[in-house]
């Protein structure tokens, strides 16, 4: 598997600014002008009134009403009392998502460093996108000989990854069965789990033991496990592995893996004992 390396956005400013785009579709037009309305709320210190909103977005009255009407419907714009507009809570349920998701690189950093040098191994933080776990942090232990070592930005399909094994023990029935089929379940190598039936048994152990294996699953000789990372609602967020050679795997690390992840969640607010 070709590994690509994928770097991570900075953000250097809390409000949001979005522009419309010129020469697209009708539909593509429609969200455009909708995130031009909410650009001009994130930056306004207050609701807003119909009219200068509408102004503020360049956009006709009557266009505007009907866009923000749509907003009002999913949770991401009010309406007070006055008639003026302004951003909903939704927005809030989404930042606390991407809050926690760009701080658990920090956050996860110190008890990554801990458990590389405990076990001389490589050691990830692995998060969902989509059907695949993608890498975004480690880091390598102190074995001076052969290392696996993940690229950050590398992603894998979920069935053939530890952590990836633990994002799907999350989903529902319906949700294993949509990832089998959109996938195909591909094999990697003899070992990997290429039947529903077979990865149904092995996310009924997981979700038990909030432990997962990938035994020689994406490549052979390289084996993993992880466990998950929790936030302060309890939702996974994502999760820890360590990688080294099949062989030189040690019973013990799996205690030590899932304190890791244990504090990394309760550093995010998860209420657990570490």
């Amino acid at each position: 598997m070709k590994l690509l390396e994928q770097k991570l956005p900075g953000f250097s400013q809390c409000v949001i600014n979005f522009h419309p785009m010129k020469n697209v579709s009708s539909s593509i037009q429609v969200i455009d002008r909708a995130m031009a309305l909410v650009g001009v709320l994130s930056r306004a210190p207050g609701p807003v009134s119909l009219t200068r909103l509408a102004n503020d977005a360049g956009l006709h009255t009557a266009s505007a009403h009907r866009i923000l009407g749509a907003l009002m419907a999913h949770g991401l714009i009010e309406k007070s009392g006055a008639g003026e507009y302004d951003l909903g809570v939704r927005w809030l349920e989404v930042g606390n998502r991407l809050r926690a998701r760009l701080n658990i690189r920090q956050v996860a950093m110190p008890y990554m460093q801990q458990l590389a040098e405990l076990t001389g191994e490589t050691v990830n933080l692995i998060v969902r996108r989509g059907d695949e776990a993608v890498y975004v942090e480690r880091v390598t232990g102190g074995q001076t000989m052969i290392q696996v070592v993940q690229v950050v930005g590398a992603h894998a399909p979920l069935h053939v990854t530890a952590v990836g094994k633990i994002f799907l023990a999350e989903d529902s029935t319906s949700g294993v069965m949509g990832y089998a089929e959109r996938t195909g379940l591909p094999a990697y190598t003899a070992n990997t789990l290429i039947t529903l039936e077979k990865l149904r048994a092995e996310l009924e152990v997981i979700r038990r033991e909030q432990l997962a294996c990938d035994r020689e699953e994406a490549e052979l000789g390289v084996a993993c496990i992880g466990a998950p990372i929790r936030d302060a609602e309890g939702k996974l967020v994502a999760g820890l592995s360590i990688s080294a050679p099949a062989d030189r795997h040690k019973p013990g690390w799996a205690e030590a893996l899932k304190k890791a992840a244990a504090q990394t969640g309760a550093a995010l607010g998860y209420p657990a004992d570490v």
